[in-house]
């Protein structure tokens, strides 16, 4: 039975407030930001936390359309569009799916071999200078990648049409918690060969502090522009295909894996999931959704394709001169914010 979106159809935003609760217990630890740490802050509410970024779950959710053991979208989505990046031997390196600014992905503007880079560039042809002409981007952004559609895209590039051509989010999802008290904790990294050892070499006895939190609520908040969908100009199958595969991205992220790192973990605290706005709108389930995606996807066949570009540079970590070691050192629980810069 097809979704009846009609309640949509003239709504400026479509927003849902989904309260959340740890999985087990009633501690979790919210995003850290470098220089910062957690980002308290008050409101009517008290205190309050933000426990992930809109940059953050902006990633989390393309990750609901991709498959990593196959290293390609889900099964039934084939026909989204996305732009594979390949090693000069022909081996998966990364997707546009996978990168944080999606088209804007180094290995896609920065690579040495420029075929794709001229290839948007002409697809974008006309661009460069005067009003830039929306729906024309929107056009190249649903050929190349209709993620960017939902998830917002920033050409900062001098090259095409002078950096200026930004197309901001039309889905926004982020998490937030009121009535925050910090649950502070600690512990110990033991060496139990030399517990006097260096240990700026990593030798010795290591004791750590650690701020976790508790709160009153806690809420996942998502807003889809539906206004902005309408604008692009793309026609009714398109916005019907955008409507329905934000659904499933927000359906899929909710019924799946909600640990956001290694001690924090969610589950979804109501039986159902019902729009603040408009009205009466429910989240209908993923099997629902996916299957008129399917036929979502079909419809709009001839406006997207899959690009296969070449990465052949040598991937190279960079150092830190001051101190001669690799300055790229990833968290060991991800507790960084995993988002980039804002689209």
């Amino acid at each position: 039975m097809t979704i009846d979106l009609s309640l949509l159809d003239a709504a400026p935003r479509l927003l849902f407030t989904v309260p959340l609760a740890p999985l087990q217990g009633q501690r979790f630890q919210p995003t850290g930001f470098p220089g910062l740490g957690a980002a308290t802050f008050r409101s009517a509410a008290g205190d309050c936390l933000l426990v992930e970024s809109a940059q953050s779950m902006a990633n989390r959710l393309e990750l609901t359309v991709w498959d990593d053991a196959t290293q390609n979208l889900k099964e039934g989505l084939a026909g989204l569009s996305h732009v594979r990046v390949n090693r000069a031997d022909g081996r998966f390196l990364t997707d546009s799916i996978l990168e944080p600014h999606r088209l804007n992905s180094p290995y896609l503007t920065k690579a040495k071999d420029k075929a794709f880079f001229n290839e948007l560039k002409t697809a974008l042809g006309g661009l460069e200078t005067g009003p830039i002409d929306r729906r024309q981007l929107a056009q190249t952004l649903c050929a190349y990648d209709v993620g960017s559609l939902l998830h917002g895209v920033f050409f900062a590039d001098s090259d095409l049409a002078g950096g200026r051509l930004r197309v901001a989010r039309a889905m926004s999802v982020f998490i937030e918690a009121d009535g925050v008290r910090i649950a502070a904790s600690g512990g110990v990294k033991n060496d139990h060969v030399n517990p006097s050892g260096d240990t700026a070499k990593g030798f010795g006895n290591v004791p750590f502090a650690r701020d976790e939190f508790t709160a009153d609520s806690i809420s996942l908040y998502a807003n889809i522009d539906l206004a902005q969908i309408r604008g692009y100009g793309l026609g009714v199958d398109a916005v019907r295909l955008l409507q329905l595969l934000a659904l499933y991205k927000l359906r899929v992220l909710l019924d799946g894996n909600l640990r956001l790192r290694t001690a924090c973990d969610f589950r979804v605290d109501a039986q159902s999931i019902t729009a603040s706005a408009p009205g009466g709108f429910a989240l209908p389930d993923a099997a629902a959704i996916a299957a008129d995606l399917q036929t979502a996807i079909a419809k709009c066949a001839s406006q997207m394709k899959v690009t296969i570009a070449i990465y052949a540079d040598k991937i190279e970590a960079k150092k830190d001169k001051a101190k001669g070691k690799d300055a790229a050192v990833d968290a060991a629980d991800g507790d960084g914010d995993e988002g980039a810069a804002e689209d």
